[in-house]
């Protein structure tokens, strides 16, 4: 499991997407949160502007990353 170090509040599930690597660009973010594609906390989430904050795990397409 990856680790993500928050420099504030929160990050928007979308923004994290990208900043991981794990989708080339914004639109294809919000499509594989469209489609149920990512998990949030365990639970598919469809919502793209989703606040992930310390504590949360987001796992997408084999991968996590546990944000600290």
């Amino acid at each position: 499991m990856q680790t993500f170090s928050l420099r504030g509040e929160y990050i928007q599930l979308i923004q994290l997407l990208k900043v991981m690597n794990w989708v080339e660009h914004g639109a294809m973010a919000q499509l594989v949160v469209e489609e149920g594609l990512v998990k949030y906390n365990g639970q598919v989430d469809f919502r793209k502007r989703l606040k992930v904050k310390v504590g949360d795990i987001i796992e997408f397409d084999g991968q996590q990353v546990k944000i600290v």
